[in-house]
Formats: C-alpha cells, sequence, structure tokens
C-alpha cells in the first residue's frame, strides 16, 4: 500500500470513531468557560482589567496549551485503542514495515490533532467577538496576533497528538495511556515550574512564547522544544513497536 493511501486509512479510521467528536465538545466547554469569563468574570478590584488591553485579550485568547493537552490525550486514546481491540494487527498485515504504518498514523493524527486546535483556537476567537461587545469592550487584537493564535493552536494540537500516540504505542492499553499522557502533560509541567529552576522547556511555556504571550527562550528554539515533545515519544514508540510482539 502507498504512503497517501496509509495516511488516507488512517484518516478515515479516525473518522469512523466518535474520539474527534468527543474531544470537540470538550473544546467547546472550553470555549464556553472563557467566555463565561468574559461575560461574567472580574478582577479583585471588581474591574474588568484582565480583558482590558490587547496583550491582555491575547493572553485570555491564546488556545494552544489547552490544544496540545487535549490533543494529547486524543492522540494517547486513538494510538492505544489500537491494542485495546486487536485492530493493531490488521494495520501491520496491511504493511507489515511497522515503521510506515506508525508514521502514517502519525501523520494522520497530527493532522486531526491541528484540526480541533485550530477549531478550538477559531471557536475561541468568535466567543470574544460576540462577548467583548456585550461587556462594552473592543476586540483589540490585530490580524496578525489573531493569525499567531491559531497557527499557534494548530501546531500545538498536532504535536500533542504525535506526542499522545507515541504514549499510547508504548503503553499499549488506554486507561495507562491517558494516565501518562496526564502526567507528561498536565500534571508534571507545574511541577517541573514550581521546583525547577529552569523549566523553559515545559510545554506550556514554548507554546506560550509561540503565541506570543509569554517569555522563555526564543520562538526559534520554543518551535524546536515543541517538535521535540512530539518526536521525542514517536521514535522511542517505532523502536519498541518494531522489536517487539504486537499482541
Amino acid at each position: 500500500m502507498t504512503w497517501s493511501l496509509l495516511v488516507r486509512s488512517e484518516l478515515r479510521k479516525i473518522a469512523t470513531t466518535k474520539l474527534p467528536m468527543v474531544f470537540l465538545g470538550i473544546i467547546v466547554a472550553i470555549v464556553s468557560a472563557t467566555a463565561t469569563a468574559i461575560l461574567a468574570g472580574h478582577d479583585a478590584d471588581g474591574t474588568k482589567g484582565f480583558i482590558s488591553s490587547a496583550t491582555d485579550q491575547q493572553s485570555l485568547l491564546a488556545f494552544g496549551t489547552n490544544a496540545m493537552m487535549g490533543a494529547g490525550l486524543f492522540g494517547a486514546i486513538a494510538a492505544a485503542r489500537e491494542y485495546d481491540h486487536r485492530t493493531v494487527i490488521s494495520m501491520f498485515l496491511v504493511s507489515p514495515r511497522r515503521h510506515q504504518a506508525m508514521l502514517a498514523q502519525y501523520v494522520a493524527l497530527f493532522l486531526t490533532g491541528g484540526l480541533l486546535g485550530l477549531a478550538g483556537g477559531v471557536l475561541t476567537i468568535v466567543a470574544a467577538l460576540i462577548c467583548l461587545p456585550m461587556v462594552d469592550f473592543d476586540f483589540l487584537l490585530s490580524a496578525g496576533a489573531v493569525i499567531r493564535i491559531l497557527a499557534t493552536a494548530a501546531l500545538a494540537g498536532g504535536v500533542g497528538a504525535v506526542l499522545g500516540a507515541g504514549v499510547g504505542a508504548l503503553v499499549r492499553n488506554s486507561a495507562g495511556a491517558v494516565t501518562a499522557a496526564v502526567l507528561l502533560l498536565i500534571i508534571a509541567p507545574p511541577l517541573a515550574v514550581q521546583f525547577l529552576n529552569n523549566a523553559d522547556w515545559v510545554p506550556s511555556t514554548v507554546v506560550n512564547v509561540i503565541s506570543g504571550v509569554g517569555e522563555g527562550p526564543s520562538v526559534a528554539a520554543s518551535l524546536a522544544i515543541l517538535a521535540g515533545w512530539a518526536v521525542v515519544p514517536a521514535i522511542v514508540a517505532l523502536f519498541f513497536v518494531h522489536r517487539r510482539d504486537v499482541t
């Protein structure tokens, strides 16, 4: 089977499950929380200073970190379910060269995770455009800032999905893969920031830098670090999957 057919097959496999819709629902819930914050939230002094400037609005509306965490869980479940339901056997029968099948799965999950991240970014911006005038605030972001937020959300979603897929292929169990992804993306990063002198490598830091709402490494370095969060677990998973029994 050709490379393009393998990728299309993986995309069809993802599309025939309820998983994308479940995570789209989660995205809608996150966007609803942001809209609620705009409409009902206040600073300690009773004002809405958190949406009073373009910088504040960009920080609130940046969806990259949420996209990476959500897509990481999505990728972990999607890859681990192949082992739960033994569909990985047919996947490797179709493409006996396991690395090709795994790479096709990574590409499909990167595209799907990127699309989910982009959807979250777009819905967040739309929610702000609707809600800000309702509380007598203008939408202050420039077109460039909006594009940067959306591009980062898409990239972070794609990277998170590949990271999760690597974890899922290593753990080979949905519950364990979700637990590992939560530890990697949600629990460990805040602990690292709190207890380490230099935690510029954690996903939230580099994603915020790329989004233009945080401080840390340069944008180029942040892009390289973010790529590493996908590439390292993906390569490790390729190594072990290639050498062990799929059952």
